[in-house]
């Protein structure tokens, strides 16, 4: 398994390929007056002593192990700089230094855990990628669409749904819509964002979503922000509060009142 370590680019006056071919570096740095250590405990004793000319409890151990640290630095050029950070049957990095470099990172505070973060964050001038979760989380995006295709799929013959779909997810009226323009403007919403689509299209609170939305919509009920009220009296916090109202039996006397009040305002 291999990583990369890639570094944020600097832009200034200088040529492009000058500052391609600075030369930057992850330099040691201190935390509670300690260097900053990549492993710790039995690990950091079974790698380093891959490495080190004295053995762990030998009495120079924690002198040497200390600079060890406090020396560490790894240049990264414009590429990137790959690691391999693959294992053994018994847990021992193939190549240890590499190893070595790739845990410190991850602990320090120049180096983000994707670019995203790095981005995010002014303190970061470095980023790990990993080329394997990159392609497992593309892979996850295509799962959703697949799924996301499938289920519009089977919507072809059910326009009651796709009504229902349409009010939940774009706050759209659909009475308004033709069966041709539905069918388009549901498709260009799963294209834009399948989770949510697909989330919905499997959601058992679909139809009661819809109606709550109708009701707000045509008045019966007001939303003040989150809240849900009819009349003077907030029946809810949030839609999903509003969901386990009307679900709920002992209020079914007030829900079908709602209801007739909708039914006359389709009318």
């Amino acid at each position: 398994m291999k990583v990369i370590i890639r570094r944020k680019e600097v832009l200034n006056h200088l040529p492009k390929e000058i500052r391609a071919g600075a030369k930057i570096k992850i330099g040691s740095i201190y935390v509670n007056r300690q260097p900053l250590k990549g492993l710790d405990g039995e690990e950091e004793n079974k790698v380093l002593s891959k490495i080190m000319d004295v053995p762990p409890g030998h009495e120079k151990w924690p002198e040497k192990t200390k600079d060890f640290w406090a020396s560490l630095n790894l240049k990264v050029p414009f590429e990137g700089v790959e690691l391999d950070i693959s294992k053994d049957e018994d847990g021992m990095p193939f190549n240890v230094m590499d190893y070595i470099y790739y845990q410190w990172c991850k602990k320090h505070k120049q180096v983000a855990a994707s670019e995203d973060e790095m981005k995010a964050n002014g303190e970061k001038k470095f980023y790990i990628y990993d080329p394997q979760k990159d392609l497992l989380k593309k892979n996850a995006r295509v799962q959703i669409k697949k799924e996301a295709d499938k289920e519009f799929i089977k919507l072809n013959d059910n326009k009651d749904k796709m009504r229902l779909l349409a009010r939940v997810l774009m706050n759209t009226d659909p009475s308004r819509l033709s069966d041709l323009e539905l069918e388009n403007t549901l498709y260009d919403y799963k294209e834009a964002n399948a989770e949510k689509f697909l989330t919905t299209c499997k959601d058992e609170n679909l139809e009661v979503r819809a109606e709550i939305e109708e009701m707000v919509e045509k008045g019966v009920l007001r939303k003040i922000g989150n809240q849900f009220v009819h009349e003077d009296e907030t029946i809810a916090e949030d839609t999903k509060n509003a969901i386990v109202y009307f679900k709920n039996k002992k209020n079914s006397g007030q829900v079908n009142a709602m209801r007739a009040k909708l039914k006359e305002q389709q009318y």
